[in-house]
């Protein structure tokens, strides 16, 4: 059974504060876990102001699926929120 997971890193220009910060990340790892039924949750960067680190993983019995639902993810965070551009993703399958 496969088990895909996606880290996402994204730049949050113009935070000034963490809880400006959560203010974007909570809508982004909230609407990718009810959209994709992925385990989402924010990983790295948590006390950087202006970047964050989001984990996503999903489990299916093909490989086809879970690497076409991780690169889904990807398309739909630069197509919902081109404002916290992805700088950097890292994709694992196992």
């Amino acid at each position: 059974m496969p088990i895909g997971m996606l880290t996402l890193h994204l730049l949050i220009p113009g935070c000034t504060s963490l809880k400006e910060k959560r203010s974007h990340v909570k809508p982004i790892v909230a609407r990718l876990h009810r959209e994709f039924n992925l385990s989402v949750a924010e990983m790295g960067r948590l006390d950087a102001w202006q970047e964050t680190e989001i984990a996503c993983v999903t489990i299916s019995n093909d490989v086809v699926v879970v690497q076409r639902t991780l690169q889904s993810v990807t398309v739909f965070v630069e197509s919902h929120w081109p404002d916290c551009p992805i700088s950097s993703e890292k994709k694992e399958i196992i």
